[in-house]
């Protein structure tokens, strides 16, 4: 699977003290959205992106969002009590106008645009089981961010 080499970054999913893993209830869908799913989790198995998980203390639910124009299926998955469980990262985002005036100067600036940006990160190793989802017949993680 390309994406950026783990020595330059890699994800990490830290845990506050505390914290005890949550498995979510499964939710219901129906039939229709059920198979469209079934595709879309295919399709992220071939590309790498997803894993088969068979242990999992940590399991959330698949949010399947469906798109207007092709009837397609976007997977998203509930984080939240993850996401209420990992410490705050206290790095504040730099201010726009702060960004500009610093590249204003320069006699070359440039742009890359990676194809599926947040999949170019790739998950630790160490947390890959914290991001376990609930799908139609079996339990998978992500592989990246």
């Amino acid at each position: 699977m390309p994406g950026l080499d783990r020595q330059l970054v890699e994800h990490k999913l830290p845990i506050k003290e505390g914290y005890l893993p949550v498995k979510q209830a499964r939710r219901r869908m129906s039939m229709d959205t059920e198979l469209k799913v079934k595709e879309e989790i295919e399709r992220l198995l071939k590309t790498g992106f997803i894993r088969p998980a068979i242990y999992a203390d940590w399991l959330a639910n698949i949010v399947p969002v469906l798109k207007r124009k092709t009837g397609a299926v976007r997977i998203c998955v509930d984080y939240r009590n993850l996401n209420e469980a990992s410490p705050k990262d206290e790095y504040p985002m730099p201010m726009a106008d702060m960004l500009i005036d610093g590249a204003a100067h320069n006699q070359m600036l440039s742009f890359m645009d990676g194809n599926a940006g947040y999949n170019q990160i790739m998950m630790a190793e160490q947390d890959i089981h914290k991001t376990a989802f609930m799908c139609p017949g079996h339990i998978s993680a992500s592989n990246i961010l």
